[in-house]
């Protein structure tokens, strides 16, 4: 067993290791959790940490009544007499390396959105690889009421999951959605009731942390490979996969348990 306890010097997370399941959640309620550069850094020492071994499944969700507000617009407020903030380094420091580590991670994430999720946190949290929603949560690319883009991966990440009219639709009129509705068009996973949620998430991140990491690690790897390949090319990614996770120590205990009619025990390799 793997443990890693709240780290004392993380003022705007919450982190733990835990039974190979790492959480985060994000940890300004007051802000409805929009980041700072504060916060960007201790999530970024905490995905270290997930990256540095131990964890099966990365779950991240908020804290009160807000998943994320996204940036917080305070801190990239042009101080008088100044010229223009630059929101390209912004994005190029932070968000943008953020979305990346995230879909590269060797493992499933998990994303519990805890209430309203705006701007680059409605994006963050649809570059999750499973989103779970209260119904009382709601998403909204407010981008287009500053005269912005759907930046952290949004304009990539919304025509390939609402397709092409409803991503500009959400992204030109800047219309709050519910998580009702955003589950009906393919943006989430699953929307829940509010008093299942909790219940909802953990058995979901226990299921994953007790499932065959690397199988799910190349799952998501091929999915995300098959947006930019022809059939050819992702046939022949199939084919060089399926052959390194046959050797793997999880393939051969699936195919043990099966024929021994047991549960089986992965180990994520």
């Amino acid at each position: 067993m793997t443990t890693r306890d709240d780290a004392p010097d993380y003022e705007d997370i919450r982190f733990s290791l835990q039974d190979g399941i790492a959480r985060l959640v994000l940890h300004r309620p007051d802000k409805l959790n929009s980041f700072t550069a504060r916060m960007h850094g201790e999530v970024s020492s905490a995905l270290d940490e997930v990256e540095s071994g131990g964890a099966r499944v990365l779950l991240i969700t908020g804290q009160g009544r807000g998943f994320c507000a996204g940036q917080d617009l305070s801190e990239r407020r042009a101080a008088p007499g100044a010229g223009p903030v630059d929101l390209g380094e912004t994005v190029e420091r932070y968000y943008a390396p953020l979305v990346k580590r995230l879909r590269a991670l060797p493992m499933p994430v998990v994303v519990g959105v805890n209430g309203v999720a705006a701007g680059a946190g409605a994006n963050l949290a649809l570059a999750g690889d499973i989103v779970i929603a209260k119904e009382s949560a709601s998403f909204i690319q407010a981008f287009c009421r500053l005269g912005l883009i759907p930046d952290t991966g949004g304009t990539y990440i919304l025509p390939r999951l609402a397709g092409h009219a409803r991503a500009l639709g959400l992204a030109m009129l800047g219309e709050k959605i519910s998580a009702r509705q955003a589950e009906q068009w393919g943006l989430i996973w699953q929307c829940v009731p509010d008093d299942a949620f909790e219940t909802t998430i953990e058995k979901l991140c226990r299921h994953f942390a007790a499932a065959p990491t690397k199988g799910l690690a190349y799952t998501k790897r091929a999915l995300q490979a098959s947006l930019n390949h022809t059939l050819d090319e992702q046939l022949a990614l199939e084919i060089g996969m399926m052959r390194e996770l046959g050797r793997s120590e999880d393939y051969a205990e699936g195919v043990a348990a099966f024929l021994e009619k047991r549960e089986p025990r992965f180990r994520g390799r």
